[in-house]
Order: C-alpha cells, then structure tokens, then sequence
C-alpha cells in the first residue's frame, strides 16, 4: 500500500514539473524564427491575413487594429 502512496506522489510530481520544461530564454538570434507566420498559434493564417485585409478596406485604413493610430491622422 505505501508503495503505491509514493508511485502516486511521484506521479503527481511529474506531472506538475513537466510544463516547467517547456519555460526557457529565447535567444536574440532565434527570435526571428520564432516570429515567423507559421508559427503564429492560429490553425488557418491564410484567412486570418484575408480577414485582415477585408477589415483594413472596410474601415478604409491600415493599422487600426490594435496598434496605435489608425490612419485618420488622429493619433
């Protein structure tokens, strides 16, 4: 009975710590890879930069979704 009380700890252990591996610095130098499109979390980037584009035409500026500005002259 005690050792499965302990497998089980160290089960829930493991468990716990293994998304700690994942915690790590990005170098300078892998940065731009990082930031590359394909790796963006979305499934379908492809609509994503259509939708993108049929927003800016509809609102008839670029960049008014979510940075500063948004080509009124307004900022």
């Amino acid at each position: 009975m005690r050792r499965a009380k302990t497998t089980k700890g160290a089960l829930v252990l493991l468990i716990l710590a293994a998304p700690l591996g994942g915690c790590a610095p990005v170098p300078a130098w892998s940065r731009g890879t990082l930031a590359d499109r394909r790796m963006q979390p979305s499934q379908t980037p492809e609509r994503d930069g259509l939708r993108h584009h049929v927003f800016s035409v509809r609102e008839g500026a670029a960049g008014g979704d979510g940075a500063a500005g948004g080509g009124c002259g307004c900022d």
